[in-house]
């Protein structure tokens, strides 16, 4: 059973914890919604994922590997912006496994095991965007994104 994180803050600065069985980007999400958080970078994240699938980017799409035994989460960096009027989370990890091998790239799905503690730090009254770039078929942050309508 998952159990519910904890948030602190002071000013800007933010520090989450995520218990065992938490799917990660739901629980970022649903920060993101409850504090209104339109602009954030994730600092850092430690903790384990009991399971987790990482992706490369090959040009044209992510190469997907799932990681089915626990890791450590030895590294967590990304940034929280607003896409199609929802928070949209990009998240890269290093994760190393029992054998003391790092795996890394780009976090397509995770969840907790035992915990995640994450930093993040908010730009209050900034928006940031993510739209689709084309010519990459990628979602890309964009820091000055134009005023809605």
């Amino acid at each position: 059973m998952a159990g519910a994180m904890q948030a602190i803050h002071e000013g800007a600065h933010w520090m989450l914890r995520l218990d065992d069985g938490q799917d990660l980007f739901e629980a970022l999400t649903s920060f993101a919604d409850r504090e209104s958080v339109r602009a954030a970078a994730v600092l850092f994240g430690i903790g384990m994922f009991r399971s987790a699938t990482v992706g490369y980017w090959d040009g044209r799409r992510y190469e997907p590997h799932e990681l089915t035994v626990p890791h450590e989460v030895v590294a967590l960096h990304g940034s929280i912006a607003r896409a199609d009027a929802a928070p949209s989370v990009h998240l890269h990890a290093g994760l190393a496994g029992p054998d003391h091998r790092l795996v890394g790239g780009h976090l397509l799905r995770a969840t907790v095991g035992a915990l995640q503690e994450i930093a993040l730090e908010t730009f209050p009254g900034r928006t940031f965007g993510r739209p689709l770039n084309e010519s990459w078929g990628l979602k890309m942050l964009d820091l000055e994104p134009p005023a809605d309508p």
